[in-house]
């Protein structure tokens, strides 16, 4: 029983993550992926940059024109971040 706890959601398949990165725009709804932060086992580092976000993992934050909306959840994300200071990326 314990072993079935410990595995993924059935079914659960991550994004492309290699493509995650430019300009996002932090929304509360209709978002295109939704994200929760955590201190450990990230699906994703992030590293909040103000020009140039051009490899995985670098977001520039934007009020408008955004490559990505981004809502951040608590529960069910389809992917989880962790914000870093260098080295971001697919860990």
């Amino acid at each position: 029983m314990a072993l079935v706890a410990l595995c993924p959601r059935p079914g659960r398949s991550l994004p492309d993550l290699s493509k995650l990165f430019g300009k996002i725009q932090w929304v509360e709804s209709f978002p295109d992926f939704k994200v929760q932060v955590v201190h450990s086992f990230p699906d994703l580092k992030v590293e909040l940059v103000t020009s140039f976000p051009d490899k995985v993992g670098k977001w520039q934050i934007v009020d408008s024109f955004p490559d990505f909306k981004i809502q951040k959840v608590d529960s069910f994300p389809d992917f989880k971040i962790q914000f870093v200071e260098s080295f971001p990326g697919i860990p």
